[in-house]
């Protein structure tokens, strides 16, 4: 079976974000002083082939903690449907 994952990566909230921060500090820039705490992060949409959901699930959490997420700084979350 096919699976489709959308992964989100985050750096952790204990960790400064620099990208967030300047796009935080420029929305007062354009009109918008009430968006704050914005953190940037990655979104990665993967496709697996599996025999059942868990095991693309587990096959999935497997590429995050090996390659797609540096665990020592980032957080990462996914969902897994049919393809």
């Amino acid at each position: 079976m096919k699976f489709k994952a959308e992964i989100d990566v985050m750096p952790l909230d204990a960790l400064l974000d620099p990208q967030g921060k300047a796009v935080s500090n420029s929305m007062k820039n354009i009109g918008l002083p009430e968006i704050d705490g914005v953190r940037i992060g990655r979104h990665i949409r993967l496709f697996v082939e599996a025999d059942n959901q868990e095991s693309a699930e587990a096959k999935v959490e497997t590429a995050c903690k090996k390659m797609l997420a540096n665990q020592i700084m980032e957080s990462f979350s996914f969902s897994v449907t049919e393809a």
